[in-house]
């Protein structure tokens, strides 16, 4: 029971779609066997200067430059052998930064009490976008304290099926924040990086 109960939490309910979405197909499992999880994947460019950005993380939500480089290492043979892009492409593995995007239920709910803009794909009361603090997640919907027109603050359920996009806004707060469980992953893990080290790195590799 407890599985299902938390399977809506950690599943991607923004998907890719056309060349994008094959990509995420293929790579999608190989990354939970390699212990990451996908976050989005985005095609950039065209003809034979291309770039698959596929965006990553450890179930912790780090992902160090050394990560960004074993998991390019471990995608490459597979994206070769199954071929999945038309002509020459760069491959750039990477972290989702500071201001991530927004992706599974667990994100919304790790996240609550930091601002985050939310694209909806329909109006809804004669908008799309909505900016506010979250609330977390709860029965399929996320909840986001928005603002309103001679309303003022106000709770919003948004469901999972209507969004578009959401990211975390970039403030003071969530740069410290940020920094603080950063550096906490790298503690308990055992690993010291000198001063300077940026953990939300990314790494490119071309396609022969």
């Amino acid at each position: 029971m407890a599985d299902l109960d938390t399977a809506p939490l950690e599943t991607r309910f923004i998907r890719e779609t056309g060349p994008a979405a094959a990509i995420a197909e293929l790579v999608e499992p190989s990354l939970e066997g390699l212990g990451f999880r996908l976050v989005r994947i985005q095609m950039m460019g065209r003809d034979q200067s291309q770039t698959v950005q596929i965006m990553a993380e450890r179930p912790d939500g780090s992902m160090t430059i050394e990560d960004c480089e074993f998991v390019s290492r471990q995608l490459s043979p597979l994206l070769d052998a199954f071929d999945p892009i038309d002509g020459a492409y760069r491959l750039e593995v990477s972290s989702p930064g500071i201001d991530r995007p927004l992706v599974r239920g667990s994100d919304f709910e790790d996240w609550a009490g930091y601002e985050a803009k939310i694209e909806l794909k329909e109006l809804l009361d004669g908008r799309k976008r909505f900016r506010g603090v979250l609330e977390g997640f709860e029965d399929g919907e996320i909840r986001l304290e928005v603002d309103l027109d001679q309303i003022g603050r106000q709770v919003l359920g948004l469901s999972t099926a209507s969004i578009e996009s959401a990211r975390l806004v970039l403030t003071d707060d969530l740069i410290r924040e940020s920094l603080r469980r950063s550096k906490k992953g790298r503690s308990g893990a055992g690993v010291t990086e000198p001063d300077g080290t940026d953990d939300t790195g990314g790494f490119d590799e071309k396609d022969d």
